[in-house]
């Protein structure tokens, strides 16, 4: 591995927490190699030099790229300028497809070998784009299970070494609020910009409800890398009376911790899973984004856990019913009700069992590393 050198491509908050393990993965293999590309927070700490900050192309839904689109173009040439003048010995694409499909093209006309980490979700709208996989991508690392049938039928090289999230979430139930007063309420309103500005003020209405029902309650918000107190304090202004509390760097200490949790749908949905904690899941995306969404998408669930099990194992609430009286209802539910939570907490840990053996990350370095030898 002397001089190898790797280009690693995340664009938003879950893409940087996955390369960032990855990237420690392998170099713990092969301490010599060298990482660059783009990604957040934790991937910098990982060793990663930021050709591009992620955070210029984190965006959601359709309307929201078009405002963004000169950021976004800005970031796809400096990437293929880095490609021509580095000449990486192996792309790793993380997620975030349309952007890393561009890229792909581009590192194709190299001969640059690439191996795609998390696939993009083309089993559930643009099934099209499987063509493209086919065409650009020599390995797909895939981490939701049902997901390898799919490639396989499509003739895709793909491999499954079970979810990260396994060797990732650690349950960590340490002292953070006066434990006292229940319920604790956990608020997670998302990663991006665009989510919290749809989704933290529907939260704290519903947390104001919930008060009225509860009133020892106590909510707590954990702070993914991306979102700063600063970001959400604006939105507190009108309501001073709320027991709310921001978290850093502490979120899997807070949901082991809470009571129940409302979460934007994403990856701290399935977190929140495997630490066995009850849930409700919300979603707005923008009217365009989401009549197109509906029209190309076609799926039951759009909750992770539930994609999984493949059933309605907890309550998720998109766009007009992710609203604070919904919301309320559907967390009374479950913390008015023995019954519902014990439900639920047993079939987090079914799901659990789905996901893989320990050792995760470990094997899925050994497979991108195993790229740079062939």
């Amino acid at each position: 591995m002397e001089n190898k050198k790797i280009m690693i491509l995340a664009g938003e908050a879950s893409g940087d927490m996955y390369g960032a393990h990855l990237v420690q993965a392998m170099k713990a293999q092969a301490p010599q190699l060298e990482f660059f590309g783009m990604g957040g927070p934790q991937m910098a700490a990982a060793g990663v030099i930021q050709a591009v900050d992620a955070a210029t192309v984190s965006v959601v839904g359709i309307s929201e790229v078009f405002s963004h689109l000169p950021a976004i173009l800005r970031a796809a040439r400096i990437l293929k300028k880095t490609l021509l003048t580095k000449k990486p010995d192996l792309l790793i694409l993380i997620d975030f497809p349309d952007f890393n499909f561009h890229i792909a093209k581009f590192a194709k006309k190299l001969n640059i070998k690439i191996f795609y980490y998390i696939s993009p979700q083309v089993w559930a709208w643009r099934k099209g784009r499987i063509k493209t996989i086919r065409k650009l991508i020599d390995k797909m690392m895939v981490i939701l299970p049902f997901e390898v049938d799919f490639y396989q039928k499509n003739n895709v090289r793909v491999c499954f070494e079970g979810h990260p999230l396994i060797d990732i979430v650690k349950a960590d139930t340490h002292t953070l609020l006066d434990s006292s007063k229940r319920p604790l309420i956990g608020l997670l309103p998302g990663s991006r910009h665009g989510e919290i500005n749809r989704l933290f003020p529907t939260l704290l209405a519903a947390a104001q409800q919930l008060k009225h029902h509860y009133p020892e309650a106590q909510f707590v918000v954990p702070l993914a890398p991306t979102v700063t107190k600063a970001m959400l304090t604006p939105y507190l202004s009108p309501l001073r009376s709320l027991p709310i509390q921001f978290i850093e760097n502490q979120t899997y200490t807070v949901l082991s911790t809470c009571d129940v949790v409302i979460a934007a749908s994403g990856t701290v949905t399935l977190e929140a899973a495997l630490l066995e904690t009850p849930m409700v899941i919300i979603y707005r995306l923008k009217p365009l984004s989401y009549y197109l969404g509906k029209y190309l998408v076609k799926l039951p669930f759009f909750g992770l856990c539930n994609l999984i099990a493949n059933e309605k194992i907890v309550p998720e609430l998109l766009q007009a019913e992710a609203n604070p009286h919904t919301i309320t209802y559907e967390v009374r539910r479950i913390l008015d009700n023995d019954a519902v939570r014990q439900k639920m907490k047993h079939q987090f840990a079914a799901l659990k069992q789905q996901l893989g053996q320990t050792g995760v990350t470990t094997r899925i370095a050994s497979a991108a590393l195993e790229m740079i030898l062939l």
